[in-house]
């Protein structure tokens, strides 16, 4: 009996001792997420035409590799955060145009996997620190916000284990807010300043500074990355940044730095905290054991001010047309670089076309985990890509634009379904557009009535995509409501009443 009580502690310790083995070779995951951050505002994508510095992600692409045809889901933010931490595109929720408006109803479905969850399936420590904006459920009083009382369906509620930030910076209530509460009441009220591109009044914490907010964001993210590094089990952080779009705010230590604008300042600014995210990783010595993922939201924003970039030379938007809100590239290509030591060739770089919603099964494919069928509809693995293999990982990305416009790419054609881009048009008179993206990048010449057989097998591609609620193989899914691809004159404005606020 005693030998039989032995073996059975000596065969748990070794099962737990191997169950922690496995868990401690995971590699950490960090997704750096900067906010309005153009193709052409990376110093490294953008050599000739860049004017402003931008050390860290330029070492990071030393250290990695950089993809020079990640595109993300959608050329405005709320739907682009939605496609990243689920890997389902946007346009299959209720999301149809535009990003959620302040105080909205959660976007993420409580039973919908998404990263976090997954990856806390396989033992993983999660946090997301910054910017949210995919809805919460506000407690309400009298028919009226209250803050005062825990914000249910947030994060923590969506796979994380831990949150802070400010959900959106420039929309109320002014304050951080931790886990499920608010750290500090909103009890002065904010009256809007346009110089900061802050329309929206409402209420805000006492002493707020809207120049403080990333750098509290970076602080956060090294203090969170000090503490999980003293533990053996990996983790994933999802950081958020919430430049360079508005609060058009730069610290002291940035303000005036890039000598073209205050919006420049901020891509420096933001450039400054990935770098304080790279030598935290470093000095908690655990850099090697961590995949270091940069990229933007959607691409640069015009509104914010554009004329002294073009003054300085810079292209914000690389080689391509468009910015945020745009059906063409310059909305919705953005840098995306990846460092994982021992794994990538520092310095390397990958034309193949990649979407944000990819990192989803990448991290699936890397830790083991089982994506079931009604999860990661539209998320294809890059680890091959990452391996240094050359060749597509998925079919085809599809895109869509503030407005609600529809786009398909595959090999070098982009079929844009109706005219125009964004909401500076652009309609030469055909019923959709059709670019030869290798050929030409700046999307100048509609070859839609010269290529009738492109045109139809793009169509019938999207078409199929939306029919069967998923792009990758597998069962098919339902979209939570009927989706109109065929769009042929998407609401004016941004993308409608819900894209009529910057965000």
């Amino acid at each position: 009996m005693f030998l039989l009580f032995l073996a059975l502690c000596v065969g748990s310790a070794f099962a737990a001792e191997t169950e922690k083995s496995s868990t401690a070779s995971k590699p950490n995951i960090v997704i750096v997420l900067a906010d309005d951050f153009g193709f052409g505002d990376a110093a490294c994508y953008n050599p000739e035409f860049s004017k402003i510095p931008t050390p860290n992600i330029d070492r990071l692409a030393r250290e990695g590799m950089s993809f020079t045809a990640a595109h993300s889901s959608s050329s405005v933010c709320t739907p682009t955060r939605y496609g990243l931490l689920t890997g389902r595109y946007n346009w299959r929720t209720r999301l149809q145009a535009g990003v959620l408006p302040p105080y909205a109803a959660p976007l993420i479905a409580p039973d919908r996997l998404t990263i976090a969850g997954m990856l806390k399936q396989q033992g993983y420590q999660t946090a997301a620190i910054g910017k949210w904006h995919l809805g919460w459920q506000w407690p309400k009083r009298d028919g009226k916000e209250v803050f005062d009382q825990p914000i249910t369906e947030g994060p923590t509620t969506r796979g994380f284990d831990y949150y802070f930030g400010t959900d959106v910076p420039n929309y109320p209530p002014y304050t951080f807010i931790e886990n499920d509460r608010i750290t500090v009441q909103p009890t002065e009220r904010f009256a809007g300043d346009k110089g900061m591109h802050v329309r929206r009044d409402g209420p805000m914490a006492p002493g707020w500074k809207f120049e403080n907010i990333l750098s509290t964001l970076a602080e956060k993210a090294v203090s969170y990355i000090d503490q999980r590094a003293g533990t053996k089990q990996p983790f994933l952080l999802y950081l958020a940044l919430t430049t360079p779009h508005e609060p058009i705010a730069p610290s002291a230590q940035f303000k005036g730095k890039s000598g073209i604008s205050a919006v420049g300042d901020l891509i420096m600014e933001t450039d400054w905290a990935l770098g304080q995210v790279m030598e935290a990783l470093k000095n908690a010595g655990v850099a090697d054991n961590t995949i270091l993922i940069f990229t933007s939201d959607n691409g640069h924003c015009s509104y914010t001010g554009l004329e002294p970039f073009q003054k300085a030379g810079h292209r914000v938007s690389g080689p391509f047309r468009g910015y945020k809100f745009d059906a063409w590239d310059g909305g919705h290509r953005l840098p995306f670089v990846v460092r994982w030591p021992d794994v990538i060739q520092p310095g390397s770089q990958c034309a193949q076309l990649t979407s944000h919603n990819d990192i989803m099964a990448t991290c699936a494919e890397i830790t083991g985990a089982k994506i079931p069928p009604d999860a990661g509809e539209d998320s294809f693995s890059i680890l091959p890509l990452l391996h240094g293999e050359n060749r597509p990982v998925r079919e085809s990305v599809v895109c869509h634009s503030g407005k609600g416009l529809f786009s398909i790419q595959r090999g070098g054609w982009k079929l844009i379904v109706g005219q125009g881009g964004g909401p500076r048009g652009g309609t030469d008179g055909e019923p959709g557009q059709l670019f030869q993206t290798n050929s030409d990048p700046g999307e100048t010449t509609n070859l839609y009535a010269q290529h009738p057989e492109i045109v139809a097998e793009l169509t019938a591609l999207l078409k199929k995509y939306v029919e069967e609620g998923r792009s990758t193989p597998g069962p098919k899914q339902q979209n939570d409501v009927p989706v109109d691809w065929e769009k042929k004159n998407p609401p004016a404005g941004r993308g409608g009443k819900q894209a009529d606020e910057p965000a």
